[in-house]
């Protein structure tokens, strides 16, 4: 048995090869369970392998591959979209005689599927966010315009709609998402770098992933909880494309990736099929999705903020660094980290309160307690929370309200993650922060000199050379003009002695810079000023 698993390995190397999928990944699909030995039921079985040999096995799987490209491939849409650049972020052309020339139309690619048979397509919100026209391109190589239905920048989807028969549209069959299993075939349909009708396998290489949001223009303030990660790869134009599984159903929408040369290297994230079906009902209902909002935001609780606040070191659970004014936490007196500690060289803020468990769920990390929220709950929905406060365990009672749009938070700029469309950006100077130009509301509330200026850093991203560098963020959160602000934390001034006036003059000297160049920031902390220095990296990349 073992010799002809080894035949059958070498076997698969050499047939995909080529293809660039993963030898031991390949090798691992016929050495799985009898049941994945079989062609799926929902696919007609290839005839049957009478030699037993290794090859007999290979033409097995190129068949079954075969069949699910030729099942999915009509439902799978590739989407051109025209925007008009924003005035915020375009470069101005001028003409001879010194007048600016109109700007010139944005293009971008990406991928879709058909969702009914009433012309309803899906995609990532950041595939289609901001543009004029849509362009959709079937398999049979008919071109017909979109329109935007509806859109959810904060689980990165979106609804448009095309008008043809329905004997025209194949939707996609869906698979539950929460019956993925890592191991599991992964078979990804899109349109890699404008290559339509392309597709890619792999395996599911981990579930229950948490990734950014997209948050339009204005910022990443959330986050997709369930997300599925694969090793199928997966490349900048395959955003809003399939992930199926070997029955040809839908395990979700591939949406990122995780890579500095902003091409795959076998790290792509999916959005799970169950957050599709439930919100894109919405979507087409009404255009819009609303999702519950508790108003907190913090980390897991690990063995060494535990002991820092004398709770046994195997204690677990989401532990709340900051609460959002007027929020339903606020409002139901939950409290946040105030109790300044250095672990492991870092200054942070311990003592908030410590949720352990939501409607009798227990919470072991802050991803739990992200994931129950949009699994379980809605708008207006009384829940209770079990948490810890100075080591007592109670009970409270929140109504969760509507996650505020995002266009509350269009004075922000973020660097924290940059939005997917943006991806000329890829692979520049990265510091790594959420920041915000200083406004002489922020000079009056955080007491400034009346002339000072640069950039409030609200917040700090993991790994980030901002974070290897001890910046520092925001660490509460106030509302200004009607919008949320993170105050607190450090303010830039200078890089390298050059002035810091605004987020765009930091963003303007960040990309005159190299990456792995040091620099010197000049912050304000705590009314001091000081030096600290950064390493730059890579910005990341998305597809």
């Amino acid at each position: 048995m073992k010799t002809k698993l080894w035949l059958v390995t070498i076997a698969l190397i050499a047939v995909f090869a080529l293809a660039a999928c993963s030898p031991t990944a390949l090798s691992e699909v016929m050495a799985a369970a009898p049941a994945r030995d079989q062609v799926p039921a929902a696919i007609s079985a290839p005839a049957a392998n009478t030699t037993g040999s290794a090859l007999g096995s290979v033409s097995d799987l190129e068949q079954t591959l075969q069949q699910i490209y030729q099942r999915v491939n009509p439902s799978v849409v590739a989407i051109q979209v025209v925007g008009q650049t924003s005035a915020t972020s375009a470069i101005p052309f001028f003409g001879d005689n010194g007048q600016e020339l109109p700007q010139i139309p944005q293009q971008g690619l990406g991928s879709g599927f058909v969702w009914d048979q009433d012309g309803h397509l899906v995609t990532n919100n950041h595939v289609v966010d901001g543009a004029a026209k849509i362009w959709v391109t079937f398999a049979d190589g008919t071109i017909v315009p979109a329109t935007l239905v509806g859109a959810d920048p904060d689980s990165d989807l979106a609804v448009i709609k095309v008008n043809l028969p329905a004997d025209q549209l194949q939707p996609v069959k869906v698979a539950d998402s929460t019956q993925v299993k890592v191991g599991q075939l992964a078979v990804a349909l899109g349109n890699p770098f404008g290559n339509e009708n392309t597709m890619t396998v792999g395996f599911v290489s981990a579930i229950g992933r948490s990734i950014p949001a997209d948050g339009g223009t204005t910022g990443v303030s959330y986050t997709i909880p369930d997300v599925i990660q694969t090793d199928a790869p997966i490349n900048p134009g395959n955003s809003g494309g399939v992930l199926v599984d070997d029955q040809g159903q839908l395990m979700g929408v591939t949406s990122q990736i995780d890579s500095p040369v902003r091409a795959s290297v076998g790290i792509g994230f999916v959005i799970p099929s169950n957050i599709v079906q439930q919100v894109v009902p919405e979507l087409i209902k009404s255009g819009h999705y609303d999702h519950s909002w508790l108003g907190v935001s913090g980390g897991s609780l690990i063995p060494d903020l535990a002991t820092a606040m004398n709770l046994p070191s195997d204690q677990r659970g989401a532990l709340v660094n900051r609460v959002t004014a007027d929020s339903p936490a606020d409002k139901a007196g939950l409290r946040g980290s105030d109790q300044p500690t250095t672990l492991n060289g870092q200054s942070v803020n311990v003592g908030g309160d410590v949720i352990i468990a939501i409607e009798g769920q227990p919470v072991k990390t802050f991803d739990d307690l992200v994931a129950y929220l949009v699994r379980s709950t809605r708008v207006n929905q009384t829940v209770t929370l079990t948490i810890l406060r100075d080591g007592q365990q109670q009970d409270i009672k929140v109504t969760l309200e509507a996650r505020p749009s995002s266009q509350t938070r269009q004075q922000q700029v973020t660097e924290q993650q940059p939005a997917p469309r943006r991806d000329s950006t890829a692979g520049q100077p990265w510091l790594g922060i959420q920041g915000l130009s200083i406004t002489p509301d922020i000079v009056d509330t955080l007491e400034l000199s009346s002339n000072q200026r640069g950039v409030l850093v609200e917040a700090v991203r993991s790994n980030s050379p901002a974070e290897q560098a001890g910046l520092q963020g925001g660490t509460k959160s106030i509302t200004l003009g009607g919008q949320e602000v993170m105050i607190g934390g450090d303010v830039i001034t200078a890089i390298n002695g050059q002035a810091v006036t605004s987020m765009d003059a930091l963003l303007g000297i960040l990309q005159q810079s190299e990456v792995g160049q040091k620099v010197t920031l000049s912050v304000v902390r705590d009314g001091k000023q000081l030096e600290v220095t950064a390493t730059l990296a890579a910005r990341p990349a998305n597809p």
